[in-house]
């Protein structure tokens, strides 16, 4: 049995006229009667009772033309719904970001992304940049937004823009009437940074700073978040390195300060893995080269 049956069978018995129904399915009506009579050979059941004026459906015919008219929409469904997730119209894409990034350019894109593709399902994760590598790496994730420099073997990167840090300290330490510190002048604070392991390049650089600033720096805690760390310097706990766009971030027990001698900025990038190429990803790549432009 072929769906151009159901659909034969469905015309006649919505018109119960072989002569109409044949007009509508540009068929002759010799050619449609044919087919109906195959395909109640076929079933091994009469679908229509006839007389030489009248045609009506027998009560097997009503319980096939109300299972074949569902068939045929679900068969029209999923033709609609294949053609549009090949479009990259529906379905789903997993992101991963570093917090920085929904303070800069994320909630931009995704605005636009979710007007232009409302029934695609967008899942987010905050993930410091090692964790999304490795997330890309076991395709638990469609794409990231992590600061720059990675492995590229694996990856296609779009580099998006340069982000900068920032010291922040408590508001009232000695310091905070300075618009730039001198990083000397951080020589016996206490320092709250990130995990190495999560941020290797920035945390050694920080590292290197300082010491070419003539100290070690005294790390007394390191702790992922961004968020937990300004909450910590609030506590008076320390200081610490944020990006600059945290200080978008309501606290008012601390301060944001530029360091005097240099500019300390990672780049921001979009990654995602060479051999995944889905038309949501795809669509939602044309979103953020829009908006980079």
């Amino acid at each position: 049995m072929e769906f151009r049956q159901l659909r034969y069978f469905v015309a006649v018995a919505e018109e119960l006229n072989f002569s109409r129904a044949a007009k509508r399915l540009y068929i002759s009506q010799q050619a449609l009667s044919k087919q109906i009579l195959n395909l109640e050979d076929e079933l091994e059941i009469q679908l229509f009772y006839r007389t030489k004026h009248q045609i009506k459906l027998t009560e097997a015919g009503a319980v096939f033309f109300k299972e074949s008219k569902q068939l045929l929409y679900q068969a029209q469904k999923a033709v609609q719904l294949s053609k549009r997730a090949a479009r990259g119209e529906i379905g789903q894409i997993k992101l991963s970001f570093v917090a920085s990034a929904l303070h800069s350019i994320l909630p931009d894109i995704l605005s636009i992304f979710r007007e232009s593709y409302p029934d695609v399902e967008i899942i987010m994760n905050e993930n410091c940049t090692h964790e999304q590598v490795q997330a890309l790496l076991k395709s638990e994730s469609d794409l990231g937004f992590l600061y720059l420099p990675i492995e590229e073997k694996y990856f296609n990167i779009q580099p998006i823009l340069e982000e900068s840090l920032a010291i922040v300290l408590p508001k009232e330490h000695p310091l905070s009437t300075l618009e730039k510190l001198p990083l000397k002048a951080l020589k016996n604070e206490s320092f709250i940074l990130h995990p190495r392991d999560e941020g290797p390049v920035l945390y050694d650089r920080l590292i290197s700073l300082c010491e070419s600033a003539g100290f070690v720096p005294k790390v007394v805690q390191e702790v992922p978040a961004s968020k937990t760390r300004i909450g910590l310097v609030a506590a008076g706990l320390g200081i610490s390195f944020v990006f600059a766009n945290l200080q978008n971030l309501i606290n008012s027990e601390v301060v944001y300060k530029q360091v005097n001698e240099v500019e300390i900025a990672l780049q921001l990038a979009v990654v995602w893995r060479k051999d995944h190429t889905s038309p949501v990803l795809q669509e939602f790549l044309k979103v953020v080269e829009k908006i980079i432009s």
